[in-house]
């Protein structure tokens, strides 16, 4: 088998798959979705979005110059963006620019 033949099917195979784990919820749960799935539809979102958070500010050190600043105020940021503008994507992305400037010109 070819290289190019071969990286095909690979590629073929991924599609499949990830086709079918994104189908199978609803040929399983053809008419009524358990209470446990809807709770979980609802609770997981932010509960990911939690550890998200505690997983970027873990390594914040508050003991070392510039005393975890940064951090502070890009996460004040995308709360503000979010509390203004209610996107999560303009929050996300003001944040990030917020933290890099902060890094790379102020700190």
């Amino acid at each position: 088998m070819s290289m190019t033949m071969h990286s095909i099917l690979l590629i073929v195979l991924m599609a499949v798959f990830t086709m079918l784990l994104r189908f199978l919820p609803f040929f399983v749960f053809k008419g009524k979705i358990p209470a446990y799935i809807e709770y979980l539809g609802k609770v997981l979102p932010q509960a990911i979005i939690g550890m998200l958070v505690v997983y970027c500010l873990k390594d914040t050190k508050v003991f070392t110059y510039p005393f975890g600043i940064c951090e502070l105020l890009s996460v004040a940021d995308i709360v503000l963006m979010q509390w203004w503008r209610r996107n999560s994507l303009l929050s996300i992305l003001s944040g990030t620019v917020v933290y890099m400037i902060l890094v790379q010109v102020v700190f």
